[in-house]
């Protein structure tokens, strides 16, 4: 038994299996962010912070003429989603439905998968994790209401990362908004924006829920870097007799080591 207590709930072998394919099917397309980014882990739960290769000058010494620093490090951030199943659901699937209710999952993994993005790409100031596009020194490029020109917006983000140094390919994140529109236009000649955007990045496109307009962010590998401690796991709270209580639950920490090779895109306020 570990730390999810998974072997104490009233789930079959069967039961779980069917919980995490689910849980999977509902975080591969929602975790944008760590699509982006380098991935490193998981490390375990037990892997509590990461390593910045940096030291702090410590004021005094407990000998006089030895100098003292510290380690600099970032710990990670856990986080966690709690739902509820009702066992009649479980027992059903158990049985070989296969339209057993797992809505209370589905939703928590959209919640963690947003939260997970946000804090990635936006930021998260109380647990010091600073986004790629708030970190971005790049000024940022301001959206057009007209999906045509998203294809202009990303060559301009393009030009500023090259004037940077900084390589590619480039892919973008794009925000359910923006998404929905550069999906649904077509440009003048027929061209449809999704395309002519893949040709100017040469990377991904990227649905991403939680983000706010879009990043464009390069793929050279080394500036973003996303290290894994638990990855995303369903573990076991409590259960009565009509409900199992569960939760989503992981923890990782995010930094950013290159600012200029990502660019902002923004809706216009």
């Amino acid at each position: 038994m570990n730390h999810l207590n998974r072997s104490l709930a009233p789930i079959s072998d069967a039961g779980w299996e069917e919980i995490d394919k689910e849980a999977r099917d509902q975080l591969t397309p929602a975790l944008a962010a760590r699509k982006l980014v380098d991935f490193a882990g998981p490390h375990g739960w037990q892997h509590s912070a990461t390593n910045l290769g940096r030291v702090g000058r410590v004021a005094g010494s407990p000998v006089d003429g030895v100098e003292v620093r510290q380690r600099r490090v970032l710990p990670l951030v856990e986080l966690r989603d709690e739902f509820t199943i009702a066992r009649a659901e479980l027992r059903d699937a158990d049985r070989g439905a296969e339209d057993a209710d797992l809505g209370p999952l589905d939703a928590a993994a959209q919640r963690i998968a947003r939260a997970e993005n946000t804090a990635v790409l936006h930021g998260f100031a109380a647990a010091g994790i600073g986004g790629v596009a708030e970190k971005s020194s790049h000024p940022t490029i301001t959206l057009s209401d007209d999906f045509d020109d998203y294809p202009a917006h990303a060559a301009k983000a393009v030009e500023m990362l090259l004037a940077a140094g900084v390589g590619g390919p480039y892919s973008i994140a794009l925000g359910p908004r923006c998404y929905t529109g550069v999906i649904e236009s077509t440009e003048h000649g027929g061209i449809l924006v999704f395309d002519h955007l893949r040709q100017i990045l040469g990377g991904e496109i990227v649905w991403a829920p939680g983000v706010d307009g879009a990043v464009v962010i390069s793929q050279r590998g080394g500036d973003f870097l996303f290290e894994s401690g638990q990855d995303l796991s369903v573990g076991y709270l409590a259960h009565d007799a009509d409900s199992v209580h569960l939760y989503l639950e992981e923890s990782f920490s995010f930094r950013v080591a290159t600012e200029e090779a990502a660019v902002a895109l923004v809706h216009d306020a």
